[in-house]
């Protein structure tokens, strides 16, 4: 099975949440990710804490557990796909471009989300979700 981390899952991965547990459990080797997920989880991590040491320790394991992950590129392809996936379901851009790029994965795929707006979109690609 393939393993998948959306933005919300690489960010818990690394902060002290309840999805933590879930998501250290989903990680393996060949965990996959979308281009995408390391631009939006640094732009998260001013959002979690005002201390600036706490801010540099967040962004610095998420780009050493970056080199880990196997990464699904934001291509015209995965781009055609999400914009079919914005005119067919209620999700943002950078959902599309998330699950865009898990559509491109081998079957099947545990896609790892804490996002609600993505669940049911992953349900319906045929993903295995993991969640809270």
């Amino acid at each position: 099975m393939t393993t998948f981390f959306d933005t919300s899952a690489v960010v818990a991965l690394h902060v002290d949440v309840a999805e933590r547990r879930i998501a250290a459990a989903a990680l393996d080797d060949e965990t996959c990710v979308s281009a995408l997920a390391l631009t939006e989880a640094l732009a998260v991590i001013d959002k979690l804490t005002d201390e600036a040491i706490l801010r540099t320790d967040l962004e610095d394991a998420i780009r050493l557990q970056w080199d880990r992950y196997h990464v699904v590129p934001v291509d015209q392809r995965g781009l055609d796909t999400a914009a079919s996936l914005l005119r067919e379901q209620p999700i943002r851009l950078a959902d599309a471009i998330q699950l865009a790029a898990a559509v491109r994965l081998p079957r099947p795929v545990h896609y790892v989300t804490f996002d609600p707006i993505q669940i049911p979109v992953a349900l319906g690609l045929g993903f295995d979700v993991a969640s809270t």
